[in-house]
């Protein structure tokens, strides 16, 4: 079996070509759209559907085929198979029963939104799709807001502007890109804060076609200051200030507990420094 995107005609390869004129079926979300980039490429073979609705009744049948030894090329209408459907679990089947099983890499939003967005990409998560109702959806970025990496995600059009939104509220002021209708011919790609991106989204209304976003990981936090360094702070503090406001000012500064700087500050006062 052998998993490709096909979805674009223009982002095929020549060895992904070369197979699916060698496949003995193609399975695929859309008999229609695959059959229309076939026909451009003149390959004529068979087309089985494969997606969300069909996937528990097809899956044995193809397994079936691929155990007679047959060829089976599955497809996406667009992007990359087994990212985000129910590619993977017919390939965790094949792999089950010892078939073989191989991938032609083609266009992947996630990563050509990634490199698009100018935020780091020696590190990041994809996400897959939010949840769709908010408290849930706010939950599930709540888990991920101390990831290390940037964040990946789908997400459905109509529902942009308010998983921009929590994304604000939950992940706070970061630099953020949304990436639509990638490596096609309308590509598009917006970039700002989440905050800004929240608004243009709520006035212009939902874009058209399908959408990545990417977010900028969590700012690195500072060092925190050697016990030398933050006594010189304090005392600097204290010769101008209460030993309430030092300890405040101090605390907002480097970002430590104010209950500890306020220890500290009065185990200084009574040291006599």
């Amino acid at each position: 079996m052998v998993a490709t995107p096909i979805g674009n005609a223009e982002d095929v390869t020549l060895r992904a070509l070369s197979l699916l004129r060698g496949a003995d079926v193609v399975a695929c979300e859309d008999t229609r759209v695959t059959a229309k980039l076939l026909a451009r490429h003149g390959i004529s073979c068979p087309l089985v559907p494969y997606h969300d609705h069909n996937a528990e009744r097809m899956r044995p049948l193809l397994l079936e085929r691929l155990r007679q030894g047959q060829s089976v090329a599955l497809v996406a209408d667009a992007g990359t198979p087994l990212v985000s459907d129910p590619g993977f679990k017919l390939v965790r089947e094949a792999v089950a029963l010892g078939l073989p099983v191989t991938t032609l890499p083609g266009a992947s939003a996630p990563l050509a939104a990634l490199v698009l967005s100018g935020l780091p990409s020696d590190r990041f998560f994809f996400g897959g799709f939010l949840p769709a109702r908010t408290a849930a959806r706010r939950r599930a970025l709540e888990e991920l807001a101390a990831v290390p990496a940037t964040l990946i995600f789908f997400e459905a059009a109509p529902r942009l502007a308010a998983s921009l939104g929590d994304m604000a509220e939950t992940l706070g002021e970061r630099k953020a890109a949304v990436a639509r209708e990638l490596t096609k011919l309308h590509e598009e790609v917006r970039r700002g804060t989440l905050a800004e991106l929240a608004a243009h989204y709520a006035g212009a209304g939902a874009p058209r076609g399908e959408v990545v976003i990417v977010v900028a990981p969590p700012a690195k936090e500072a060092a925190a200051p050697t016990e030398d360094a933050l006594d010189a702070q304090l005392l600097a503090a204290l010769d101008a200030m209460s030993i309430r406001d030092a300890s405040a000012a101090v605390a907002a500064a480097t970002g430590l507990k104010r209950r500890d700087i306020y220890a500290r500050a009065l185990a200084l006062r009574g040291q006599g420094k």
